[in-house]
Order: structure tokens, then C-alpha cells, then sequence
């Protein structure tokens, strides 16, 4: 049980590999704090993990809105008193070349994708500062090392994910706060499906393409994230600070032949 009676946030953890690490987290002894916009997703989640035992409880809350993040700490902090872990996972896919995106469309991917993580953080450190204690995971992506057609707003965001996770880990390491950054490749998740149908007009040929640049040869599942998000929740990470960690199948580094 690595993570025994740790209390763990886990934004955007409805669907895809926020539920994915929520299960896992609850089936290693957290209490998991599932945190959506959408109810029906949330609840639903909620329900698997106490069906397999676990604890867990719902809010809704939007990750941009300084109000809805601060009730939300709030209702944890009452029932609990502490939070250990703050995982930012939720965001939004971002598709075009930049000339044709329309600002609105730019402004709102910025928004959940940058914002989403400013604003939960904001509300928990102060109760990680008090503590002594906690580990902050930012989800960022391989896109922010690499150079990827027809996605210039979600790897701006991505990219400043990343750069504020340094930035933060700077900030908080006196208060024994670490900060660290996932870089996931092409996860099979509700997330890339939507992508994959608003920018391709043959999915299966889409998949291909993007197998064919993993070294892996496949396209990861949420379960391959959760798995890492769950070193960087545990003890066992307790010497891994502002680092990114990748989980890409071997896009960044890789090349086949």
C-alpha cells in the first residue's frame, strides 16, 4: 500500500487518465478526492473505487475559477485536514496551425490547459507550506520537447507547464514541497479520440501514423500514466524533484530507422 491514508486531488479525474490513476491511487490506500466537471463522470468513478473497496468522494469544481477551486480546498481540508498529493490533470485538446486558430479557441486552451494549474495550486500549497509536506504532479507532454504539425496551442500550454513545474519546485523546496512533470506520449484516452476525429478524416490510417513514431510500436493507455504518477505521489520519489518524466513510447529520444 504506497500510498496508505494519503489524501490525494486529482483534477479531471472523470474519465481517461485522471480515472485511470484514481483507481490505481485508491487501490494503494489513498483517499481520493475525484474532481470533474462533469457530475455523471465523477460519481460514476467515485462508485468503482469504493466497489473495490477503496474512499473516495466528489466534487465538482472548475479548475479555472478562483471561487470553485477555493470551496473545493476548503470541503477537503474540513473533512481531512491535510492534502498530500495535488495531481493537475485536467485539460483540454488544442488543434490547429496558428494563423487559422481564432483567438477565442487560443484563449481557452491557455485557460484550462495553464490556468487549471495555477489556480488548484494556488489553493493548496499555503496547506502544503503548513504541513511541511506534499508532492505536486503538473501534467504536461512530450509535445513540449518536440515539434508537432497542426498543434501549436496545446504544446504552448504544455511547454509552460512544464517550465512552471522548475519554476515552482524552486519556489517550494525549502517547504518540503515537490514538484514534478509528467510527459506522456499518445495515450489511447476519450482525449486523443476526439483529437484524432476532429483532425483526421481516417482513424485507423491517423493510428498508424502515430504508432509508427513510438518506438514502442503502440499507442500507451492511461494505465502506463498512472503507474508513473504513482512514483511521483509515493515516498519512493522522495529525491525527484522539478523533473519531467516521460511516458511517450520513446518519441522524444527515439528514432526508428
Amino acid at each position: 500500500m504506497r500510498l496508505q491514508d494519503k489524501v490525494i486531488l486529482i483534477t479531471g479525474s472523470g474519465s481517461g487518465i485522471g480515472k485511470a490513476t484514481a483507481l490505481l491511487f485508491a487501490s494503494e490506500g489513498a483517499k481520493l478526492i475525484i474532481n470533474d466537471l462533469s457530475e455523471q463522470q465523477g460519481t460514476d468513478t467515485v462508485k468503482e473505487i469504493e466497489a473495490a473497496g477503496g474512499e473516495a468522494i466528489f466534487i465538482r469544481a472548475d479548475v479555472t475559477d478562483p471561487a470553485d477551486v477555493s470551496a473545493m480546498v476548503d470541503q477537503i481540508i474540513a473533512k481531512y485536514g491535510v492534502i498530500d498529493v495535488l495531481f493537475n490533470n485536467a485539460g483540454i485538446s488544442g488543434v490547429g496551425v496558428l494563423h487559422e486558430i481564432e483567438p477565442e479557441t487560443w484563449d481557452r486552451v491557455i485557460n484550462v490547459n495553464i490556468r487549471g494549474v495555477f489556480i488548484p495550486s494556488k489553493y493548496v500549497i499555503p496547506h502544503m507550506m503548513k504541513a511541511g509536506k506534499g508532492s505536486i504532479i503538473n501534467m504536461s507532454s512530450c509535445i513540449a520537447e518536440i515539434g508537432l504539425a497542426n498543434r501549436a496551442s496545446y504544446a504552448a500550454t504544455k511547454g509552460a507547464v512544464l517550465a512552471l513545474t522548475k519554476s515552482m519546485q524552486v519556489d517550494y523546496a525549502p517547504y518540503k514541497i515537490r514538484v514534478n512533470a509528467l510527459l506522456p506520449g499518445t495515450i489511447m484516452t476519450p482525449f486523443v479520440e476526439k483529437y484524432l476525429k476532429e483532425s483526421y478524416s481516417n482513424k485507423e490510417e491517423a493510428i498508424a501514423g502515430l504508432q509508427k513514431r513510438q518506438l514502442s510500436g503502440d499507442l500507451g493507455l492511461p494505465e502506463d500514466v498512472a503507474k508513473a504518477a504513482l512514483f511521483l505521489a509515493s515516498d519512493e520519489s522522495s529525491f525527484v524533484m522539478g523533473a519531467p518524466l516521460y511516458v511517450d513510447g520513446g518519441v522524444v529520444f527515439g528514432k526508428n530507422a
